[in-house]
């Protein structure tokens, strides 16, 4: 097994082409001459070819360029405002015809509202790629902590997107939905409290109250993501419209309801950090929300009692997405951990010559191939069976994928030394992400237990 894991090691090592590349930055196209991301039937077709191309160009041409500058923009007084250089990439993005990536195919078709006079429609409504599709582009993306926004193709964005293109009415596409798709924007989920295990969505309690044509919020939101950006103008906010006790089922209790992020009420506490990051201006903010009034006819998603259904709905293909991204976190860190390798001496050789090094850079791969096999599967049976059928796929990849970055991510921390855990190298903040993402849309133990139900299920024994 030593020896076959030591293949394994030096084929990542050959694939680097020098050992001074700057943060490590090479086309993640080479990846390993073992199980490749094309393999097993997942070839992406012409379309997906042509628009991955562009992309790693993309990435290469502006995103790795401008991380030195964001980078050093988070960590100043001004970093609660948004960098210059994050709107010159999403302006080239557009140029390049690299837009809202993210949107299914089926999803675009229930646009309600038309793209403006002059506006193309491929940036308006995406390229119409399939999930798995998209899968190959999301992992490029993910290499970057920056890449997704640049392309409109980033969290929570695009699940507010998407929900309000499957279950928005068409004035609620127009005032909310068009502002995003075109980047003029961006939103924010309220569901997370921090009085509950929000985990189990029936566990919500901040109140959703009828009077007259108005709704009535109040509650305590936490882990609010995107609630401190400046840009942010609109929340999609979950709570409860029926109360225990009252004779609704469970999982109709709750409902979701669009609120202006400027509207009376609305109080942004504070931001929370993630390992000390606090991912400005973005941020996860604590948000408070008392006696919010809105317009009930004009802010119901859906109708009342069909929160839980679009929470679902909703956390399915963004769960997918994040998957996507840890994929291309993974293999930027085992680039950088492979550059540093051959270009580090210690003991009078260098690191690529080090059987303990080997064994763990070999291992890496066999890790981020299965992740990414499994994630591949899951877009695809997205695809082919829909958001419900696919649930135990999805819920696999969001176990592994996570625990598949953080394991490659942590050994080329170990592998860079000092180096790893600082400011120098990007590997510190993929790290704090990736660890993250074992707890955001569902931690792993919700996941595993769906898993085993359906085992249990699908068991003839």
């Amino acid at each position: 097994m030593g020896q076959l894991v030591d293949v394994f090691a030096r084929r990542a090592l050959l694939v680097v082409k020098g050992a001074n590349v700057p943060r490590g930055v090479n086309d993640l196209a080479h990846r390993s001459e073992t199980t490749s991301a094309t393999a097993v039937g997942f070839e992406p077709s012409a379309k997906a070819a042509s628009l991955l191309n562009k992309l790693k160009h993309f990435m290469h041409a502006h995103v790795y360029k401008a991380e030195e500058e964001l980078e050093a923009h988070a960590i100043t007084p001004e970093r609660w405002s948004v960098s210059p250089a994050v709107e010159s990439l999403k302006t080239a993005a557009k140029s390049a015809g690299l837009w809202n990536l993210w949107l299914p195919l089926d999803s675009a078709a229930l646009l309600k509202i038309r793209p403006n006079d002059g506006e193309e429609s491929t940036l308006f409504a995406g390229p119409g790629l399939t999930n798995l599709e998209y899968a190959y582009l999301a992992e490029v993306m993910g290499a970057s902590v920056w890449a997704s926004e640049a392309f409109n193709c980033s969290a929570p964005d695009t699940g507010n997107m998407e929900v309000l293109l499957r279950y928005g009415s068409v004035e609620q596409q127009e005032r909310w939905l068009r502002p995003l798709l075109t980047g003029e924007i961006r939103s924010c989920f309220a569901m997370t409290e921090p009085a509950v295990a929000s985990s189990d969505a029936t566990n919500i309690e901040s109140a959703i109250a009828r009077e007259g044509s108005d709704y009535v919020l109040n509650g305590r939101k936490w882990w609010t993501s995107g609630a401190c950006d400046p840009r942010c103008k609109v929340i999609i906010f979950m709570g409860k419209t029926a109360k225990d006790g009252s004779g609704v089922a469970k999982h109709r209790q709750q409902s979701m309801v669009l609120c202006p992020m400027d509207a009376p009420g609305v109080r942004v506490v504070r931001p929370l950090t993630v390992f000390g990051y606090d991912d400005a201006p973005h941020g996860h903010a604590e948000v408070t929300f008392t006696n919010v009034r809105v317009d009930a006819a004009a802010s119901i998603l859906l109708g009342e009692g069909r929160g839980f259904e679009i929470a679902q709905g909703r956390l399915g293909p963004g769960r997918l997405h994040h998957c996507m991204r840890l994929i291309g976190m993974g293999e930027r860190a085992l680039e950088l951990a492979s550059a540093r390798a051959k270009s580090r001496v210690a003991f009078g050789k260098p690191l690529a010559e080090n059987g303990a090094v080997l064994q763990r850079l070999g291992q890496c791969r066999v890790t981020l191939d299965g992740a990414r096999l499994l994630t591949l599967q899951a877009a695809h049976e997205l695809d082919a069976r829909g958001i419900k059928l696919a649930r135990g796929a999805v819920a696999a990849c969001k176990v592994a994928a996570p625990a598949a970055a953080l394991s490659v991510i942590d050994a080329a921390i170990q592998i860079h030394g000092g180096a790893g855990v600082s400011q120098d190298t990007p590997l510190a903040r993929l790290y704090a992400g990736a660890r993250t993402l074992r707890l955001a849309d569902g931690p792993d133990e919700v996941h595993l237990e769906t898993i085993a139900k359906m085992e249990i299920r699908r068991s003839k024994l």
